[in-house]
């Protein structure tokens, strides 16, 4: 996912992503012990993903904070 459609999602939004993500990066995992996954790199997508969201969760947090 893009950086763009990321900062255009609401705060309520981007918490559910993070959940659902972090959720796909768990079964991900699973599957890349258990030799089921063949692209690992989808388990990488899916991490990088998740701290895009954070980054700009965070971003959104410090600006109603300053």
């Amino acid at each position: 996912m893009k950086i763009g459609e990321i900062k255009d999602m609401k705060k309520e939004e981007l918490k559910k992503f993070i959940e659902e993500k972090r959720a796909l990066a768990v079964k991900l995992r699973f599957d890349i012990a258990s030799k089921q996954l063949k692209n690992h790199r989808e388990y990488r997508n899916t991490r990088k993903d998740i701290a895009r969201a954070l980054t700009v969760l965070g971003k959104m947090d410090e600006a109603n904070i300053a």
